[in-house]
């Protein structure tokens, strides 16, 4: 290699340079944008040659209509929560987990099921935390020890909630007793829709993305939300006074992403094989955890060390957990139905 470096020319670095970043014909992902990043598939780009190809989507209905509609691709990123409804559709083709050389590894809680399962559906391979972060210097600790601070008059208008049926309802079913929502009865969705419904007025609003959050809680219009594990590290790095509070009485919640192998895919099945086991190769954690991810391979998080995982916000905790693992399409219709009611004020 180092003869070779010598000998070539400046012009033909930046066609080998090129060609290392080659997009492989053989596999395309369907992904939010982002995930296309080379630093993300070095393992897959070792195997191959080149990094996988990437078509792009802006939200999960959107991304199941176009596959619904036709459009062919091998692997797809999707939130656990769509998982049901995009299984339902019949686009997808079970994993065979023999052929995933990490599932063993996987964060059981995770997968909401044993990891000795033969065939899963969802594999998920990059997860986040869903907390209190609040105002250190307006808000003590005792304040927020508890989920039922979105109650409390002292801060209305001052809080706000994700606009995010998914966290919203995490959050809701914490609050009144549930740690397992793909268990929910009616009583136990009603008592989290009222809750819901309670907080509203409370609100100052529902925030959309990271950056507005960030930009709402800087700028002191909100004191209290509840948030993703990555808008405290972007605080801490502003210089702004910041908690990240995931340990209340009633716990905390964990969102939960991966991918899916779509039916009748173009490309190459053992490249989608590929695929997974180099997203999911523990060397990939310090990677994700940059970008705000936790990594599901629990030996790569554990890679990390509590420092960084405190950082992040997606150390160890001892108080109750909601893993939004895939719903019943039942149920998520009717808490999609019902939180467009209560933001309207019904």
């Amino acid at each position: 290699m180092t003869m070779m470096k010598t000998l070539l020319g400046g012009a033909a670095l930046s066609i080998l340079a090129a060609a290392a970043f080659a997009e492989d014909p053989e596999l395309l992902v369907f992904d939010y944008s982002g995930f296309e990043a080379p630093e993300f598939h070095t393992k897959y780009a070792e195997k191959n040659g080149v990094q996988p190809s990437f078509a792009f989507f802006g939200e999960e209905d959107e991304a199941l209509q176009k596959l619904v509609s036709g459009f062919k691709a091998d692997v797809s990123h999707v939130c656990a929560g769509s998982v049901k409804k995009w299984e339902e559709s019949g686009i997808l083709e079970p994993w065979d987990t023999a052929k995933i050389t990490e599932y063993a590894k996987l964060d059981s809680n995770l997968l909401g099921s044993d990891v000795a399962a033969a065939s899963a559906y969802f594999i998920p391979t990059d997860f986040g935390s869903t907390a209190i972060a609040y105002n250190t210097d307006e808000v003590p600790a005792e304040a927020v020890a508890s989920l039922e601070v979105f109650k409390n008059p002292e801060y209305a208008g001052r809080m706000t909630l994700p606009d995010n049926v998914d966290d919203a309802y995490a959050l809701a079913y914490l609050a009144t007793g549930t740690t397992d929502w793909t268990t929910a009865t009616d009583e136990q969705f009603e008592a989290a829709s009222n809750w819901l419904r309670e907080v509203h007025p409370n609100l100052r609003t529902y925030w959309t993305d990271p950056a507005e959050l960030a930009q709402l809680m800087a700028t002191g219009e909100v004191l209290i939300s509840w948030a993703w594990n990555e808008t405290y590290p972007t605080l801490v790095e502003e210089g702004f006074p910041v908690g990240f509070q995931r340990e209340t009485t009633e716990g905390s919640s964990l969102w939960l992403c991966g991918y899916v192998n779509l039916k009748d895919g173009p490309g190459s099945e053992e490249k989608a094989y590929d695929y997974i086991n180099g997203f999911l190769d523990a060397s990939n954690a310090a990677v994700l955890m940059d970008a705000g991810y936790g990594i599901s391979n629990t030996e790569g998080l554990a890679t990390l060390g509590e420092e960084a995982l405190v950082a992040g916000g997606l150390e160890p905790i001892d108080v109750p957990v909601l893993a939004q693992l895939p719903m019943s399409v039942e149920l998520r219709e009717k808490q999609s139905e019902e939180f467009e009611k209560i933001k309207a004020g019904f």
